[in-house]
């Protein structure tokens, strides 16, 4: 049996939630779904999907080997399309869209050197912090920072991302280094305010157990730019992500604490509907993506 194949259906039996959603897709029996299936888990040697009678849920294994095969997919096609269409070019419109914040840091910054690699490709850039829908809205590609919700996009990793406590020097030297999450109550915390804030408060591993604490002080804002601004002008302790504050680290304008208990870290991801027949002008962005922020001393620079 075709190994490939095994490979894009269990992508699209997990994109899609059901051995029959995925054979209707394709236009076989569900029969034969479920046989690639079982010669997949057996040739690996290892169970990936959980199975009931109601739906079907990856397992541990099953989750890690799918970001594996959804790249592989993609790189295959990739490969197939610039041999097939000639080395033909890249061309046509690419919409995409991201995070603001991030957006403006790491999005909007590297759009001149892709367009100058590929001059017949235009762009449309979408900066917000609502979640867009990629499809009704036909938008090509969205950067998303942080935990995927469960969906029938494709994710590629693009980058991990850690969330950091920081402080400016100075505020340091004046309220003493906190040396234990706990340590945070008696400093002055600048937080997202209530209405803004989606998350489950600042997140540390204390214990081997990842640990939410919401911390308060006198200042809080709903932009967190704001915050940024903030902690750089000495004002308090803010828990940032590495993609904002990565520079600043570098420059010695912050300093990292409590890096004993930072938590595991989370992905900015690359997202799009489907991986088949994916433009090249999609592939080309994504790839330029990864390789950006692949170099190990991109985060590090002056944004």
């Amino acid at each position: 049996m075709d190994r490939l194949k095994q490979i894009e259906t269990f992508v699209a039996v997990a994109a899609r939630g059901s051995l029959t959603a995925a054979a209707h897709a394709e236009g076989v029996a569900p029969a034969v779904i479920g046989r690639r299936m079982d010669a997949l888990e057996e040739r690996l040697g290892v169970k990936l999907l959980q199975r009931t009678t109601r739906r079907i849920s990856l397992t541990h294994e099953g989750s890690a080997f799918l970001e594996n095969c959804q790249r592989l997919i993609q790189e295959f096609n990739a490969a197939e399309a610039s041999v097939s269409a000639g080395g033909v070019k890249a061309s046509g419109h690419l919409r995409v869209t991201g995070p603001a914040g991030f957006g403006r840091r790491h999005l909007a910054p590297l759009v001149p050197a892709f367009l100058a690699r590929h001059p017949e490709v235009s762009l449309s850039l979408n900066l917000s912090d609502r979640v867009v829908d990629l499809v009704n809205e036909s938008y090509d590609c969205a950067v998303r920072v942080g935990d995927l919700p469960d969906s029938s996009l494709v994710s590629v990793r693009l980058a991990d991302n850690r969330r950091l406590c920081v402080a400016a020097p100075a505020y340091l030297q004046r309220a003493g280094v906190p040396r234990h999450p706990s340590e945070l109550s008696r400093h002055h915390c600048l937080t997202l305010s209530s209405e803004a804030s989606q998350t489950r408060g600042w997140a540390f591993l204390i214990d081997g157990a990842v640990t939410h604490l919401r911390p308060t002080g006198r200042l809080d804002c709903s932009d967190g730019q704001v915050l940024h601004e903030w902690c750089r002008e000495g004002l308090g302790v803010a828990w940032r992500s590495t993609w904002e504050v990565q520079a600043d680290i570098s420059a010695g304008r912050l300093v990292s604490v409590l890096d004993d208990f930072a938590a595991p870290p989370n992905g900015i991801y690359a997202v799009f509907p489907s991986a088949r027949h994916l433009p090249l002008r999609v592939r080309l962005w994504i790839d330029f993506l990864k390789h950006s922020y692949g170099d190990p001393s991109y985060w590090g620079r002056s944004t």
